[in-house]
């Protein structure tokens, strides 16, 4: 064992910042720390020693923003004052709202729907919107994407309004993370989604089985359907879970693609353990990013390599090229390097699946792009000379010969570079799918580094905007202590609203499958 890393992270139990060791083991990375109460906790961080060095070096450190919610008197407050603070590392790139706590289902693993909670969140329209208003006044970076989430967003009666306020008020990219049930019901609400705003719908799809994925297996078929025929493009979302469903990945990836006229990505979740957990359970489910890479290199016979994956702050010399270019704040995806990891694949009818790592020299590229923008910066050469040299740039770091038959990516990439805007992106992903992991934290791998550069942040009625990672793994703090300050009872809701909670239950998932009303 040999230490390669300092942090700080917290107690499990009673959820004190200790000072943490990352360590690594037998080629693997570990989380180590003490409490002088509740004794040491070694965790495994990520399961791949050589990934994880692979990785760290696309770190990038972003500017945060410059009207931060909270100010902190130094970063040691973190993660007990959040909101965001003045020592944030990365300013806000996607925005969750939590419209309700009310789901159409009741699963066994979930303690976060209105039924075992014993009150109803649902904040006003008015709330909302003023939440919405405060993301928006983020800067130098106003926020510029959101997602609508639950419980199950789609069991509000105004959810389309707030689509359309969202849009007023300037997001250039919606999403809407549902089970998708009420779309197999009701398949002409897809097309008024879509009209509304949305751009994207974040499916929970926990694998091709009904065994792996009960909740909503059997309505797979029709949600996709209706979500086909408005034109709404998805994002299916696999929570991960050792020995569960990760045996599942590729067969994921292989739907994922027999759907690609309407599926544009996979967004693969390593399962997060909230709560306490005895450790010999954490490590029979436990997974993590690296282990999601290889199980998808292997189940796609090699097809996905695992050296096809980088990790998300990747591209920021892509932002930094464009803000060189234009003269102003770009969007930034400046999150922790070991957060997430992701790649793109495109479809060719003779060759089947072409990573981009085939075609593009990724590192290459970041290079390019890099040195680009640091003589644009320093020489201030002009936005038509600095794309002339890109262009000739690309010629070193992208073989056309090797790219899907019929795409120009030289062009693609040039009018990306040249407009910036989403009808450029969409060419980009002609027949391509994103395929990603995002693993957000729990008690026992909690990396305070890591969230000082989270990008994905949760709003709250309160005004402030809080990380993923700190807004869930502490629900007593956060998540939990706001939503019942601002809920009401169950009794309250039903009274003030005319209806019972449990008439908009259409079934309950148990250990055994999904079991309707």
């Amino acid at each position: 064992m040999r230490i390669i890393g300092k942090t700080k992270s917290v107690c499990p139990e009673c959820k004190r910042v200790l000072s943490a060791d990352i360590v690594e083991e037998g080629g693997k990375v570990y989380i180590i720390k003490r409490c002088e109460e509740h004794g040491e906790f070694k965790e495994v961080y990520w399961s791949d020693y050589y990934m994880y060095l692979q990785a760290k070096k696309y770190a990038n450190d972003g500017r945060g923003v410059e009207n931060p919610k909270i100010k902190a008197s130094s970063e040691d407050a973190c993660p007990w004052a959040c909101g965001l603070c003045n020592f944030h590392k990365s300013h806000t790139v996607l925005a969750n709202v939590f419209v309700t706590n009310r789901c159409d289902l009741r699963c066994w693993y979930c303690f976060a729907n209105a039924g075992a909670q014993g009150y109803v969140y649902e904040p006003d329209f008015e709330v909302i919107v003023d939440m919405l208003k405060v993301l928006r006044s983020n800067k130098p970076v106003p926020t510029p994407a959101v997602q609508f989430t639950g419980g199950e967003p789609l069991m509000r009666d105004d959810m389309i309004e707030i689509v359309k306020e969202a849009k007023k008020l300037g997001f250039s990219h919606i999403q809407l993370n549902t089970n998708g049930l009420r779309f197999a019901r009701e398949p002409e609400l897809a097309k008024e989604f879509r009209k509304a705003g949305v751009n994207v719908v974040y499916l929970s799809f926990d694998g091709v089985t009904e065994k792996t994925n009960p909740k909503n297996h059997k309505y797979i078929p029709a949600i996709l359907d209706a979500l086909r025929d408005a034109k709404m493009p998805v994002v299916l979302v696999p929570t991960v879970i050792k020995g569960v469903n990760d045996h599942e990945l590729g067969a994921i990836i292989e739907f994922a693609v027999k759907n690609i006229d309407i599926v544009r990505g996979v967004n693969f979740q390593p399962v997060s353990f909230v709560g306490s957990m005895p450790a010999k359970m954490r490590e029979k489910m436990r997974i993590t990013i690296p282990d999601v890479i290889h199980g998808i290199e292997e189940q796609t016979n090699g097809k996905i390599p695992a050296n096809a994956f980088y990790p998300v702050p990747t591209v920021v010399p892509v932002s930094r090229f464009v803000e060189a270019v234009k003269g102003a704040p770009q969007v930034e995806f400046t999150t922790h390097p070991h957060c997430g990891m992701a790649t793109y694949i495109f479809l060719d009818d003779s060759r089947g699946i072409i990573p981009i790592t085939d075609f593009i020299d990724v590192p290459g590229f970041i290079t390019l792009l890099n040195s680009m923008a640091q003589e644009n910066l320093q020489s201030k050469i002009g936005k038509a000379k600095a794309l002339a040299k890109l262009i000739a740039g690309l010629n070193k770091v992208v073989d056309q010969e090797k790219a899907p038959k019929g795409m120009d990516i030289k062009k693609i990439l040039t009018d990306i570079f040249r407009n910036a805007d989403y009808s450029s992106l969409g060419e980009f992903h002609w027949k391509a799918l994103f395929i990603g992991m995002m693993h957000f934290q729990d008690p026992y791998n909690y990396d305070i580094e890591r969230v000082k550069r989270c990008c994905i942040h949760y709003a709250t009625p309160d005004g402030r905007i809080i990380p993923f990672c700190t807004y869930n793994v502490f629900p007593e703090v956060y998540r939990d202590k706001i939503n019942e300050q601002y809920g009401m009872s169950v009794e309250e809701w039903e009274k003030k609203t005319g209806k019972k909670l449990e008439d908009d239950v259409v079934g309950e998932v148990t250990e055994e499958g999904l079991k309707e009303k």
